[in-house]
Order: C-alpha cells, then sequence, then structure tokens
C-alpha cells in the first residue's frame, strides 16, 4: 500500500539536543501556529532533515497531533522534549525567527510519538528534486519511485538499529487507530484531552488555558494508559480534588462530590454546587470519553464517598 510521509526542515541544535535525550516524544515546533499539511494523520512518518549545509535526513518520529498552543502550555507539556533547555530558551528561538514578541504567544507544535535519531555516519543525502528553497518542508509518497526509495532507505536505517520497533507503519494503523494502540507520551496525552474537550473544562466548562489541566482517571503511576479515555480536562483546583478523591465521576457521568470536603475543611460551597450535576463538556467522539472501566476504578479505588 502507497503512504505519503513529511519531511520537515529543522535546525542542527534541535536535533543535537534531543538525539542526546533519546526521549519518547518530541516537539516539532515551528514559529508560524499553522499546519505544515493537511494529510498529516496520526501514525505518519515524520521525517528530519536538516538546514543547509547538512542537506541530509536525520531521523524522525511518527505524527500523533498538530495544535497551536501557547508557548508556556507547550513548555509545561513537553519540557526538555521541544529542543531547547528551558522555557526562556524556547522564547529566544522563537524570537529568532519571529522577532520580539510579547505576552504567551502561540507556536504550532507537530507532537511526534517514538522518534529516532541516527549517527551522523547514517544520514540519508536528499533527493535531487528536494529544492534549495523548501524552508518548512515537503511530502514524499512511496506511489513513487523517489519517495519509495527515500523510505525503504530510512526503513533499512532503523532495522540496523533494532531498537526502533516499526509495528505502527507496517501495520499500516493511521488515524485513530494508531492514538489507540500506541504508547504515547505524557505530552500528547495532555494535548489530546485538552483539545477533545476544547479546552474546556468537563465540569465547570471554564475557558482560562492556563488554569486547566489533563487528568488522569486511572493514575499513570498505577500503569493508567495515556489515552483519553482516561483522561478529563479539569481546572487546577478540581484536578487535585479528583486526584486526591475528595470527587469522583460515576459512569453515568455525573458528578459526585464527597462529604469530607465540609467535614475536613468546613468549606466546599464551590464544589458541592458541582454534585449530581453532568459534565458539562465530553469529547465529540464516543472513543475518547471517560470509559466505564477506569471512572468504575476511580469510584471505587479513590473516592473518598
Amino acid at each position: 500500500m502507497a503512504m505519503r510521509f513529511w519531511v520537515g526542515v529543522t535546525d542542527k541544535s534541535w536535533f543535537e539536543y534531543l538525539r542526546a535525550r533519546s526521549p519518547d516524544e518530541v516537539n516539532f515546533w515551528q514559529p508560524a501556529p499553522r499546519r505544515l499539511a493537511t494529510f498529516l494523520e496520526p501514525g505518519v512518518p515524520f521525517l528530519f532533515k536538516l538546514h543547509a549545509p547538512d542537506n541530509c535526513i536525520v531521523g524522525g518520529g511518527f505524527f500523533v497531533r498538530f495544535s497551536a498552543l501557547p508557548a508556556r502550555l507547550a513548555w509545561e507539556a513537553f519540557g526538555e522534549n521541544n529542543g531547547v533547555s528551558d522555557y526562556q530558551a524556547l522564547r529566544q528561538r522563537l524570537e529568532r525567527y519571529r522577532g520580539a514578541v510579547r505576552g504567551d504567544p502561540e507556536i504550532g507544535c507537530n507532537i511526534l510519538n517514538r522518534p529516532f535519531f541516527f549517527k551522523q555516519g547514517d544520514w540519508i543525502p536528499m533527493p535531487k528534486s528536494w529544492a534549495p528553497n523548501i524552508v518548512r518542508g515537503r511530502t514524499f509518497d512511496t506511489a513513487v519511485n523517489e519517495g519509495l526509495s527515500l523510505w525503504n532507505t530510512v526503513s533499512a536505517r532503523l532495522r540496523e538499529r533494532a531498537a526502533q520497533d516499526l509495528e505502527g507503519v507496517e501495520a499500516q494503523r493511521y488515524g485513530a487507530d494508531y492514538l489507540t494502540h500506541a504508547r504515547l507520551g505524557q505530552g500528547a496525552f495532555r494535548v489530546l484531552v485538552t483539545d477533545a474537550y476544547h479546552r474546556r473544562c468537563a465540569i465547570t466548562g471554564e475557558r482560562t488555558l492556563p488554569v486547566l489541566e489533563a487528568a488522569h482517571i486511572l493514575p499513570f503511576a498505577k500503569s493508567g494508559p495515556n489515552l483519553v479515555s482516561n483522561g478529563l480536562l479539569l481546572r487546577s483546583d478540581l484536578h487535585t480534588l479528583f486526584d486526591q478523591g475528595y470527587l469522583t465521576i460515576a459512569e453515568d457521568g455525573r458528578v459526585e462530590v464527597s462529604s469530607r470536603i465540609k467535614e475536613e475543611f468546613e468549606n466546599g460551597r464551590e464544589y458541592y454546587k458541582h454534585h449530581g450535576e453532568r459534565l458539562l463538556v465530553v469529547p465529540e467522539r464516543q472513543e475518547d470519553r471517560p470509559a466505564p472501566d477506569f471512572l468504575r476504578w476511580h469510584r471505587e479505588s479513590l473516592y473518598l464517598g
């Protein structure tokens, strides 16, 4: 089956910083908050090509999601997996391309899973058709000889390394099916949950993005998966109460608030007003909505009812 994939242009410093860390996910960010290509869907290969004079493919990953995010949120979600050491370095890199920026500017975030980084001796020279004026990147297609040859070379490099699992590509899992089966990172989880809930708190509808957090229903520390169906987007105080068992969500989507809040803190009016209400915001896709098994675990094992 023919496959299209993307080759994106990036800085050598970004690549080398991440190669030294060998992360499980990366944010291939861009100064402008717009999509690179409409065909990109979860699971599609996304390769890294360095600027001249290093006109070679040096690694890649597998596309998860594009999202236009405030730079601060991108840093909080991915940290050093943005390819820089701290938030200030991210802003400095951004200003190199956009000039001085005020506030918390949006950047384009291409979230990539299972990144791989080739040793310099394994770098792959670009095909002759690559034009010197390409700034962002371009699409290749294995239905065309050039694209097929390039992808076969990349695949051979990965097989030689032996550490890289190609299951996602070889099984031809793309789209939502990829997100269900792939081992996603914490940053991807946060962004996917945030977007699934339309950047609104599931209980209150709050839209102030800096105070919204992606909560695991079954905690990650207890082997909870980074799936949207194991997540809720909650205002930060509600997230804390949820994690500590002072509130839960019943399997029918109703909010339950523990009497322990009043007993222990002689307060809680702000929270008790939501008791018995159904979630105000839920994902559009049924498979992204909170899974009953995860909700049942939280109610039976963590809730202080």
